[in-house]
């Protein structure tokens, strides 16, 4: 029995390592493709973008890896089945089952390898990919701004409609978001038309100009009720400078470790520990928030308790104004409406991206557990569809694995977007085309080791038989 289990497990390894290498390559070609824009004419050397694409091949065995054991399942037990081999075993007294058997150990171990390299090496190389993203940027300034998204340069956010120009240096429809001096939130936003970017090799500061464009800011208050008083500011502009400064890039080589921090740079007990604290500061936002809204809502009590006074002042209000000055009155009203439903917008949108973040790092912990499932998964997907389809090599069960996988992997990018938009919870989001592809698998195991078929053909083919023989007795 041992030589048999070697001879299964050899033969799976040997499918296993080949289409492992091919489509490892394959999707690191589809990342070269990404990355082009950002990587070709730029006059990086060969060691930097060999670099660059080390760093970022850990990021891409989570997909490799399920979809290597899936079709390396398919293809071996299709082999088996097409050579006979598994009716020599079944003659010998060897279920389909028991030949699973030292596989399934393997796959075993497989998933807990997959989970140790999701939860310490995808996380280190992300990191290491992310600061020599900054390095490069630090060779070329132009790519620390992204076209259609937003992009943090220091304490501004900047989004670009378009990049163009020799070096990328000239932007259209320009977007900029800084942050408040206490770090939380916006006071200040920039738009502009067109944009270009100044560098210096020997200066430390990345110069943006801008035209043609508008400047909005929203005027602190150190009392919430003073608020509604005070509108915010605007002001336009033909010609805008602003200075970033680049010497904490310039501190550092491309060896040199940077403080980072995303959602895919931890390991499962550091997202412990951010998930505690993020969660701990939403809901003091959230306490903040509802005070906030009490008082205004006391402030408006109380406004209504004087409705009559209102109404006196308000008659002889007007009756002092002079005509030309009453639409004056009323765009200043209508300015501290607008000021109020602006910074109820902009809660909202800083509680909704608060939450989005806490459930990205709740999909980051739950990845590290699906690749290892995943792996456990397509095996006995795959084993029982090769076993059933009895065929081998690369026709069929490329088909079969693509279908599978295609299916798979839609249901978790589906899963996932619907929890970062807080639709479910992020748990369902990220175990959900594990749980829906479970049944099965648990189907087709149970269908090949009683070797009842993937489909009973007669049931489907049945009824064309007898219109067909009806037919012909007519």
């Amino acid at each position: 029995m041992k030589i048999l289990d070697r001879y299964i497990l050899s033969s799976f390894l040997s499918t296993f390592a080949t289409v492992f290498v091919i489509l490892f390559f394959i999707f690191i070609l589809q990342g070269i493709w990404l990355f082009i824009a950002d990587l070709a004419g730029k006059d990086l050397d060969s060691y930097l973008i060999f670099k660059f694409l080390a760093f970022y091949s850990p990021k891409v065995v989570p997909l490799v890896l399920p979809l290597s054991v899936l079709l390396a399942s398919i293809m071996t037990f299709g082999n088996f089945a097409e050579n006979y081999e598994f009716a020599a075993m079944k003659s010998s007294g060897i279920s389909l089952k028991r030949a699973m058997h030292s596989l399934a150990i393997f796959i075993l171990g497989l998933s807990f390898i997959a989970f140790l390299f999701a939860n310490n090496i995808i996380p280190q190389a992300e990191y290491k990919f992310i600061n020599l993203r900054k390095s490069i940027v630090q060779q070329k300034p132009s790519m620390a701004i992204a076209e259609g998204q937003f992009s943090n340069v220091g304490s501004y956010t900047i989004k670009v409609a378009d990049k163009y120009g020799d070096n990328d240096n000239l932007l259209r429809d320009v977007t900029i978001h800084k942050l408040s001096n206490l770090g939380v939130g916006t006071n200040v936003v920039i738009k502009a038309k067109r944009g270009e970017l100044i560098s210096n090799e020997n200066s430390n500061f990345l110069q943006l100009i801008l035209f043609d464009g508008n400047y909005y800011e929203e005027v602190p208050v150190k009392n919430y009720t003073e608020k509604n008083k005070v509108p915010f500011a605007k002001s336009s502009f033909k010609k805008y400078i602003i200075n970033f400064d680049l010497a904490p890039l310039q501190k550092s080589n491309l060896d040199t470790d940077q403080i980072t921090n995303t959602n895919n740079m931890l390991n499962v007990n550091e997202l412990k520990y951010t998930l505690d604290s993020l969660e701990g500061n939403y809901k003091k936002d959230i306490v903040s928030y509802t005070e906030n809204t009490q008082q205004r809502l006391t402030n408006l009590r109380t406004t209504q308790k004087n409705n009559t006074l209102k109404d006196t002042l308000l008659t002889d209000l007007m009756s002092i104004v002079q005509p030309n000055q009453i639409i004056t009155v009323y765009d200043n009203a209508k300015a501290n409406v607008s000021n109020i439903k602006f910074s109820i917008e902009g809660s909202s949108f800083d509680l909704q991206g608060k939450i989005k973040n806490i459930n990205n790092h709740w999909l980051a912990l739950y990845d590290k557990f699906v690749i290892a499932y995943a792996c456990l998964l397509m095996f006995f997907i795959g084993a029982p569809i090769g076993a059933i389809i009895r065929k081998g090599g690369l026709g069929l069960p490329i088909v079969f694995a693509m279908v599978i996988f295609i299916v798979y992997h839609f249901i978790n990018v589906f899963g996932k977007k619907l929890a970062q938009e807080n639709g479910i919870t992020p748990f369902l989001g990220a175990w959900m085309s594990s749980i829906l592809l479970t049944p099965f698998a648990v189907l087709l195991t149970y269908r090949a080791t009683n070797d009842i078929g993937l489909v009973n053909m007669n049931l489907i083919l049945q009824p064309f038989h007898k219109l067909f023989n009806k037919r012909k007795t007519e």
